[in-house]
């Protein structure tokens, strides 16, 4: 059950990383002027939208690869991980489904109250999906390994959560510019980045048994595996 959690937990890092990358494309793109509406917004809530199972299968699988008596920061970061899913799912949904077909039926101001614009309600549901990403990956440094390779995981987590307060800014500084969203941009770096650290620790993990703490360092307990 070990491996099988382990390569669920790699392979969906792996699409959550992917799905990133994908987004950052996309949001480059579209401020330099080369996708424009509607594509650009259908790439840009299409491609954020593929990353949320992935990445709530990959925090799963994390909290069932971590020794038990770490489970508490697991399943705080669990917690987070699940905020982030329930309001960045309801919004790009919302998006996709509803605001951007009104507008491209000439609705426009039938589904304005709906539009993730600067400061309006789905604009809110993004920041707090995201500042909860951010949290997750803090609560979830205690249960990371601070030796070897899960060492760099831990730091590419720390680093994810430090760009948290950037994003605060970008999403709740009163006048919104393409200049600050450019104060977000290092989340284009972390995202990605501690997704795909995260991927591979998941499936060597997932190549032992349940491990537990040894010294500051994730070790192997003798417990069979079912």
């Amino acid at each position: 059950m070990t491996k099988r959690v382990g390569q669920i937990g790699f392979w969906s890092g792996v699409v959550a990383f992917a799905s990133v990358v994908a987004y950052d494309v996309v949001q480059i793109l579209q401020i330099v002027g080369v996708l424009r509406f509607p594509l650009d917004e259908i790439l840009i809530y299409g491609t954020s939208l593929c990353i949320v199972v992935p990445f709530v299968l990959a925090m799963l699988s994390l909290h069932y690869l971590t020794p038990d008596n770490k489970h508490f920061w697991t399943h705080a970061s669990l917690i987070f991980t699940t905020v982030y899913a329930v309001f960045v799912t309801a919004n790009y949904v919302v998006q996709l489904v509803t605001v951007i077909p009104g507008k491209m039926a000439g609705a426009s101001e039938a589904v304005r109250l709906l539009d993730q614009t600067p400061h309006s309600l789905f604009w809110n549901f993004d920041a707090i999906g995201y500042i909860s990403m951010g949290l997750a990956t803090l609560l979830a440094v205690p249960a990371l390994g601070n030796a070897g390779f899960e060492r760099w995981v831990r730091i590419s987590f720390m680093a994810h959560a430090l760009v948290t307060p950037l994003i605060a800014i970008v999403y709740f500084y009163p006048t919104f510019s393409q200049g600050l969203l450019l104060l977000g941009f290092p989340w284009a770096i972390t995202a990605p980045l501690f997704m795909i650290m995260l991927a591979i620790m998941l499936r060597r993990r997932g190549g032992t048994s349940v491990p537990r703490e040894t010294d500051g360092s994730i070790g192997v307990s003798n417990r069979a595996d079912g």
